[in-house]
């Protein structure tokens, strides 16, 4: 076997960047050559960069466009969706033409793994933020879950769904189409199945958890017992949901992610939909951890990762730009009425639960927003007018890491004159 898949990955010629990159950016050496190249791919990607960096530095100032603290959606809850469709969209190229399926699955694994521990180091807790030049994280309290490491699955299982489960079918149609990725649909049908069975059949019971206060005039720290009262089924409120029991029993409580939106809701916030004191009646789930990024919701991820998937399919097997745009067109408009529809009947539009309606809604934004860019950038040629998203998409791993992750400031404020407050971040107003 060994040496199967040794000559396997001899004849299988990958010209790829660095895999980390790759995973994010998904190979863009895979891509068609410059002067086949779709630069709306890039540009897509670039804008969505540009949007995660606009709701993290803004979205504070101005809650319309934050995350939104539980139910509906804001331009922020779009940012997530966004980087898996384009991301599904360009392993449509990565895997185009495979000469060694145990080459291109070991390749796959390993990008996975490598965009997975980038993950836990940028937020696992391992960097202690803007204002602290302090690192390192007790493993007890890392969190495992998060934005790369949910790109990390998503990608991981859509590339295997790719180079193992499409047809030999050459496509002549829409149909045809169809038949030759007929798996791929299956595999998105059974997650969403899952899914949906475990967020409304699931028993959720009561739970605890405990938070950290100190004493007034004392230097101990003492900590508080907090009950959750459940006891229900199908719930889909911040406090007793499928979604964070699962997480809290597989993960462990103390891995989540311990700055959740919920606490912004009016329930838990006297400034809501800000940050502020809890109000006087506040619920007792207010305080306790959730993860925005969690296992079940990365479900209906992977959900958005096919779809991008099959996005991609369209631009290999037909090359007419009114046929793209159609076919894209159209399948965005009814993602987007599917969940509307859904949300409509109850099944809220909600970014933390990853919820059907969430998916289809942002999915659908996702193919409109393409064929938008598509049209404007490779039909019309406006490519001027987008360089600097092109080379924000072509940069996107870096520029994620280095600003987004605040890498980049921390390494600024690491350079200080005698005491650390004096460093040209706090010159220029950014920090304490």
């Amino acid at each position: 076997m060994y040496e199967l898949i040794k000559s396997c990955d001899d004849d299988h010629q990958w010209h790829e960047k660095k895999d980390i990159e790759s995973a994010l950016q998904i190979s863009r050496s895979s891509l068609p050559p410059d002067k086949e190249r779709l630069v709306s791919l890039d540009v897509f990607r670039g804008l969505t960069v540009a949007l995660m960096i606009l709701v993290d530095d803004v979205g504070g100032i101005l809650p319309s466009i934050n995350h939104s603290p539980w139910d509906g959606v804001t331009l922020a809850d779009f940012v997530m969706p966004f980087f898996l469709f384009i991301v599904g969209v360009s392993l449509a190229f990565a895997y185009k033409n495979l000469s060694c399926r145990f080459a291109a699955t070991r390749k796959a694994l390993i990008r996975s793994l490598k965009l997975l521990l980038l993950g836990l180091f940028l937020q696992g807790g391992f960097i202690h933020g803007l204002n602290n030049l302090t690192y390192g994280i007790d493993v007890e309290k890392i969190r495992f879950m998060g934005i790369l490491q949910r790109i990390a699955i998503a990608y991981l299982v859509v590339a295997l769904c790719e180079i193992w489960l499409k047809g030999n079918l050459n496509v002549s149609s829409e149909l045809s189409m169809i038949k030759k990725y007929r798996f791929h649909w299956v595999v998105a049908f059974v997650i969403t199945t899952i899914y949906l069975s475990l967020l409304y059949g699931l028993y959720v019971p009561d739970w605890e958890y405990q938070i950290s206060t100190e004493d007034q005039g004392s230097t101990l720290t003492t900590f508080l017992n907090l009950k959750v009262k459940c006891g229900v089924r199908g719930h889909t409120g911040p406090g007793c949901n499928a979604v964070g029991m699962l997480d809290r029993m597989f993960l462990g409580i103390q891995h989540l992610y311990r700055k959740p939106v919920y606490a912004r809701t009016k329930q838990c916030s006297i400034n809501s939909p800000n940050s502020g004191p809890l109000p006087p009646d506040a619920p007792s789930w207010c305080q306790a951890p959730f993860d925005p990024e969690g296992l079940l919701s990365s479900l209906m991820a992977i959900v958005t990762c096919l779809v991008g998937l099959h996005y991609g399919h369209i631009i290999i097997h037909f090359k007419d730009h009114k046929k793209r745009l159609n076919q894209w067109i159209l399948r965005s408009f009814c993602l987007l009425m599917l969940g509307l529809a859904l949300n409509l009947f109850g099944m809220h539009l909600n970014k933390p639960l990853y919820t059907l309606s969430y998916m289809c809604v942002t999915s659908g934004a996702s193919g409109f927003l393409l064929s938008a860019i598509y049209l404007m950038v490779d039909v019309y040629g406006y490519k001027r007018a987008s360089l600097v998203l092109e080379w924000m998409g072509i940069h996107a791993l870096p520029i994620y890491v280095l600003i987004a992750c605040n890498l980049v400031f921390l390494i600024i404020h690491g350079f200080y004159w005698k005491k650390p407050i004096n460093n040209l971040l706090h010159l220029i107003g950014i920090g304490k």
